[in-house]
């Protein structure tokens, strides 16, 4: 969400009531789309209408200035942005900082604490590229600091752009060139090329492209670029204007009700709201009058324009702590908490925003007074953040000897759920990264390699070889199939790849928002390597929920489904034309929660962080219908170590059981060594 309001002060450049109500309308389809309103898919188009208001209002300021005065002044550029800015978003940063800590769990409360001072430093938008952030899917169980994303590529914007201005002016000064033409050709080159990357990196990740202030700035340049186009050159008759702002808005309706997570943004699609927003811009250039510039100014819509900043930070802490106190909320019930939000985003639009950015005084406008209040307010939402991430409670960690796990149930002991834990392992905090030894040598390889390595364990003189083959699901088996291994003398081979289904059949990628070609590049290798390797035995893991395409969409949840189940069907029938023996293991039980989270929290109160088999499993079986498919293929279902009874705990024998949502720690799967021992075989044959 940008921050940049229309110049109201007198010798800027003229007010225009158009992009104020154009900021108006793209506030609603973003606030409209977060809230999971039908028809909305693609508001998050919004943002984009705001990246080129942003970049054409800066600019126009900076071309005044530099053409009126002959210079730029850089540290009054920055105190306008810092009190426009800062005040607000330590305001919303503190509260969320403070609603965290109230209501939700330790660990949660950590994760918060470093979105917190990562949007108060603007760098937010990396954080979230690094941690691989799914923008478009993660919906109300995101970050209530992921909305800062936006406006950290905007400050980052404002950190380069005036000096790109500045050294264009000096140019134009010593070669007497007019400065429009030197700063065009610069943000036209620059625009450019962070176009191209943007294709590329969009084709290749686009979540993180999402995300990327490098994959996001040629929107700014189209912004920046209109800007520096003399009025006197922009001229069309007022029907033309009219019908560029109709025509506009139209295409930006279109992506707002047609594009959705599955829309390959921010290129080459976002070229569409990009420039649409530009036409609407430009129009207003020619005909600020003209009968569709005169709608865009519809009293209402400039309203929300004027508040759009507070709003669009006030409004999503909201709907994710909302999301965090009572569950999964219909979009009628999101649409009440928007509405909710916009009381205190008018108390903080009148008492914070406003009063910040006018201030009443000469001394308090001085640059000198800006920098101190940034840096004070920076470094005080910093110190909250880095406190509240220090003091966070932490769990005790169980000594080896405590964590029994599944041999409570294995040696005839309580298959009841476990009520409480004094400490428990692994560690909540750090459970994430519990993931057995084969993962920590990179042997789940990541979705844009094509090959595995070696990745031979057990004994890797053994003259059986056994093969473990799948994605992440398949990879959290190692820790008890390697210890069978080398308990047998048998040479283990572990082939997994993050992501990919080891089932022949064709799949969607949400990071990349495409057809994963890796996944399908990488198995066809994998199936070749597997004949090469002449395994006695190979095991097979594999989520139930993987999305699939055909012809070129990517199919709902049961044809999803169908399609998966057909094609290891296909990948079954291969491997036993191998003549190894081939087993295939029941998928997980999915929690649809934070497990970690609710076990840092709820040590005397477990019951809270189980759930029922039913729901775990109320998914197509997919693992298990096509293991009954193929003759000759074996099952081995670990739900009754998984879910002993009607319910799937968090904590087993004062193990934790889940490292996230689904997948199980390396330090259950240990415990279940004895359990697999007894379902594999005792002997296999030389080959």
């Amino acid at each position: 969400m940008t921050s940049t309001d229309v110049p109201r002060r007198p010798g800027r450049i003229p007010f225009r009531g158009d992009i104020e109500g154009l900021r108006g309308v793209g506030t609603i389809w973003v606030l409209a789309y977060h809230a999971g309103v039908p028809l909305t898919t693609g508001g998050y188009v919004g943002l984009d209408i705001f990246f080129v208001m942003s970049g054409f209002l800066i600019t126009a300021l900076l071309v005044h200035e530099a053409e009126k005065d002959g210079r730029i002044d850089i540290p009054r550029f920055f105190a306008r942005r810092i009190r426009r800015l800062l005040p607000s978003t330590v305001a919303v940063l503190a509260f969320i900082m403070a609603a965290a800590w109230a209501i939700m769990t330790p660990l949660q409360r950590e994760g918060v604490a470093q979105d917190v001072v990562a949007a108060a430093l603007y760098v937010v938008n990396w954080r979230f590229v690094d941690q691989q952030t799914d923008y478009l899917s993660a919906g109300l169980d995101a970050s209530p600091g992921q909305h800062f994303w936006s406006l950290s590529v905007e400050e980052q914007f404002y950190a380069v752009w005036p000096f790109v201005a500045v050294a264009a002016l000096w140019l134009a000064l010593r070669k007497g060139w007019p400065f429009r033409l030197v700063a065009g050709l610069g943000v036209g080159a620059i625009g450019l090329a962070l176009f191209i990357y943007a294709l590329d990196h969009t084709r290749e990740a686009a979540g993180a492209a999402y995300f990327s202030t490098l994959s996001r700035g040629w929107a700014f340049a189209i912004g920046c670029g209109i800007a520096l186009i003399p009025v006197a050159w922009v001229r069309m008759p007022r029907w033309g204007a009219s019908l560029a702002v109709v025509g506009g808005m139209a295409a930006l309706l279109w992506c707002t009700v047609t594009f959705d997570e599955t829309t390959l943004f921010p290129a080459p699609m976002g070229l569409i709201p990009v420039l649409a927003t530009a036409a609407i811009i430009l129009a207003g250039v020619a005909h600020a009058d003209s009968l569709a510039a005169r709608a865009l100014n519809f009293r209402p819509a400039r309203f929300i324009g004027r508040i759009s900043y507070s709003w669009y930070l006030w409004h999503w802490p909201l709907l994710v702590f909302a999301a965090v106190l009572w569950g999964d909320l219909s979009w009628q019930v999101n649409v009440v908490v928007v509405a909710v939000s916009f009381l205190p985003t008018m108390v903080a639009h009148h008492l914070v925003e406003e009063r910040f950015r006018y201030p009443r005084t000469d001394a308090a406008r001085r640059p000198r007074r800006a920098f101190a209040i940034a840096a004070g307010c920076t470094a005080a939402i910093s110190a909250i953040g880095v406190v509240a991430y220090l003091s966070t409670p932490s769990v005790p960690t169980a000594s080896a000897s405590e964590a029994v796990g599944a041999r409570v149930l294995l040696n005839g002991g309580e298959s009841s759920l476990q009520e409480n834990a004094a400490a428990v392992r692994p560690n909540p905090k750090t459970a994430i990264r519990d993931r057995g030894q084969a993962d920590h040598d990179g042997c789940l390889i990541e979705q844009d390699d094509l090959r595995s390595p070696a990745c031979v364990y057990g004994d890797p003189r053994g003259r059986a070889t056994m093969v473990l083959f799948g994605d992440s699901f398949a990879m959290q088996y190692f820790p008890a199939l390697n210890r069978i291994a080398k308990a047998r003398n048998w040479r283990f081979v572990v082939l997994t790849k993050s992501g990919c289904t080891p089932a022949d059949v064709a799949m969607y990628n949400s990071q990349f928002r495409r057809r994963y070609t890796e996944c399908e590049r990488w198995r066809r290798h994998t199936l070749v390597r597997i004949a090469r390797e002449r395994p006695s035995l190979v095991i097979v893991g594999n989520s139930d929920l993987h999305l699939t395409m055909q012809d070129g969409e990517r199919l709902d949840r049961e044809p999803a489904a169908r399609a998966l189940q057909a094609g290891l069907v296909r990948t079954l029938r291969t491997l036993r034309r191998t003549r190894a023996q081939v087993a295939v293991i029941r998928g997980n039980p999915r929690s649809g929660k934070d497990v970690r989270g609710c076990v840092s929290s709820s040590l005397r109160n477990l019951e809270r962080c189980a759930f029922s088999k039913s729901r775990g499993y109320q998914h197509r079986q997919v693992n298990v219908r096509a293991a009954r498919a193929v003759r000759g293929a074996r099952l081995i279902d670990p739900s009754g170590v998984l879910c002993p009874g009607r319910l799937c705990p968090a904590v087993i024998g004062n193990v934790l059981v889940y490292r996230n949502s689904d997948h199980i720690t390396a330090t259950y799967i240990d415990t279940l060594t004895p359990w697999f021992a007894k379902r594999l075989p005792r002997r296999l044959p030389a080959r």
